[in-house]
């Protein structure tokens, strides 16, 4: 062996023509830019603390579009409520109107003498309810008096199931006495 062979070893040898070189370059490279993204792939998924950033970021823009689409409804609902009292506010003032318009025909419509006698008829019933109660009232032994005020206080404050009872017994009845008369 030669000493020219001995310096060489390990060393390309020019054979290749330069298409073929920037060919190679080109590979080199395309291998560095892939291996550099795959580095940083892979440091990315490595690295948590941006890695909850990011969720945290994702989910605070999640519940920023979830918070404006509910506001979004609430607006919508608040103008539905606002149209609907609205539409009520006035049906009431039209049925009030109706109703003074019709008192005011009964009024002008009935004579005076019957106006007069009723107006004084309701003077007596109300003079003789209030005696009644009052009688009844100075009649009636206090224990029983307390029990009839707490049932009184309870069935106020429990209207809405007291009305439903009196409703369905009302019902009860009224089909009972229907299904007796047809026997």
């Amino acid at each position: 062996m030669n000493d020219d062979a001995r310096t060489n070893i390990g060393t390309p040898t020019p054979a290749t023509t330069s298409s073929e070189e920037t060919e190679l370059r080109e590979q080199v490279a395309r291998t560095r830019e892939e291996l550099g993204q795959t580095v940083e792939a892979l440091a990315s998924k490595t690295d948590v603390k941006a890695q909850a950033k990011e969720k945290a970021a994702a989910v605070k823009e999640q519940a920023a579009d979830k918070a404006a689409e509910v506001a979004d409804k609430a607006a919508l609902v608040s103008d539905k409520a606002a149209l609907v009292s609205d539409k009520a506010a006035l049906v009431s003032g039209q049925i009030r109107e109706k109703a003074g318009r019709a008192a005011q025909l009964l009024k002008d419509k009935t004579p005076d003498p019957v106006r007069e006698k009723t107006a004084r008829a309701a003077v007596k019933v109300r003079q003789s309810a209030a005696r009644a109660g009052q009688y009844a009232a100075d009649k009636t032994p206090d224990p029983l008096l307390e029990k009839a005020g707490r049932a009184a206080t309870a069935a106020r404050a429990n209207r809405t199931p007291l009305i439903v009872l009196g409703t369905a017994l009302t019902v009860f009845l009224l089909v009972r006495r229907g299904r007796g008369r047809r026997r």
